[in-house]
């Protein structure tokens, strides 16, 4: 990996004033807070409400163009309805990817014939459930415990939720920095020098707060850290021989809000800029596999109510689509 590659974090802000809202979406703005559990001042909810219309009418737009013939996947109005697309892009923080030696953690690719499908979800016992990070911005920590997870079920034979929040709390002296910002190399760091919790042992709590990490009580242990080259290649061989990969990927765009099926094509996504950590699952194609409909499976941290129950399609073999191959790595354990 080089400094040129960047991974950032996703911060909330304010929305600015609109218009008076339409009395016809009345009672599903009521239905829409309900289910999600959203509050506001007086003077907020105007402008929360406003903002929510506008992502309605982007959905609609979207999904009445037919969604998944013109553009390969559907959106829907989901938890982040009342968030403009402006403050998803501008309060983004970016920092460069700590440098590793070219050859000494670089997974080469690998002369073994692999299947044309893999999906380590179906495969129950590889990958624990959905979790949701809410309002701590903690995808790299969900990343890195997937990865992980998986790891350590190829080694024991036993599949152990781990802890996001041991990672959140006491990653710091390595350069992470709680729910504000954080790094999956440097994630992976930590369990390297110290092991990690449970997650049974120590919950997650959705914000920062004192390390309580007892290094008696480690579930878990890895040797070190390898990274994938940055190509598609090298990662559907590493996914299909390793198991479930740590990725990042470009996600500033309003079409990731509300990704709700199919395949995900964003073409203004940027391929060298990544802002938010998944877990890459496996890859497969819809129909021939000449046709282009190669995709890649990751599972997100945003709850079973965002995409199509917490996971994702992204467009594979697409130039490196969204970044999905830039800053892939995986535990040595």
């Amino acid at each position: 990996m080089t400094p040129a590659v960047f991974l950032a974090i996703l911060c909330l802000g304010r929305a600015s004033s609109s218009p008076a809202p339409d009395p016809n979406l009345d009672a599903e703005w009521q239905r829409w807070k309900i289910k999600y559990g959203k509050t506001y001042s007086l003077e907020e909810e105007p402008q929360r409400r406003a903002v929510w219309e506008e992502n309605m009418k982007k959905i609609e737009l979207h999904n009445g163009e037919n969604g998944l013939e013109k553009h390969g996947f559907t959106m829907e109005m989901n938890a982040f309805g009342d968030m403009t697309g402006e403050e998803f892009r501008k309060l983004m923080i970016e920092i460069p990817v700590p440098t590793v030696k070219k050859g000494k953690s670089i997974q080469k690719r690998l002369s073994v014939d692999i299947p044309k499908f893999i999906n380590w979800k179906k495969k129950g016992y590889v990958v624990t459930p959905v979790r949701r990070q809410g309002k701590c911005n903690s995808c790299w920590a969900f990343s890195v415990t997937g990865a992980i997870e998986g790891q350590m079920f190829r080694k024991t034979g036993r599949l152990i939720p781990l802890s996001a929040q041991n990672l959140v709390d006491c990653s710091r002296p390595q350069g992470n920095r709680g729910c504000y910002i954080g790094n999956t190399y440097l994630a992976l760091q930590y369990v390297k020098e110290n092991g990690l919790a449970s997650e049974a042992s120590y919950p997650y709590e959705e914000k920062e707060g004192p390390c309580r990490y007892n290094p008696d009580n480690s579930t878990a242990s890895i040797t070190g850290v390898g990274f994938v080259q940055a190509n598609e290649d090298a990662l559907m061989h590493a996914v299909a021989t390793i198991g479930p990969i740590s990725v990042a990927v470009d996600a500033r765009h309003v079409s990731f809000l509300f990704y709700k099926r199919g395949i995900y094509y964003e073409p203004n996504c940027n391929s060298s800029v990544v802002t938010h950590s998944m877990l890459l699952v496996g890859y497969g194609f819809i129909g021939e596999e000449s046709d282009g409909k190669k995709y890649w499976l990751v599972k997100n941290s945003m709850g079973t109510r965002w995409g199509d129950r917490g996971y994702m399609k992204i467009a594979k073999d697409q130039r490196n689509h969204c970044g999905i191959a830039t800053y892939a790595l995986y535990p040595r354990v």
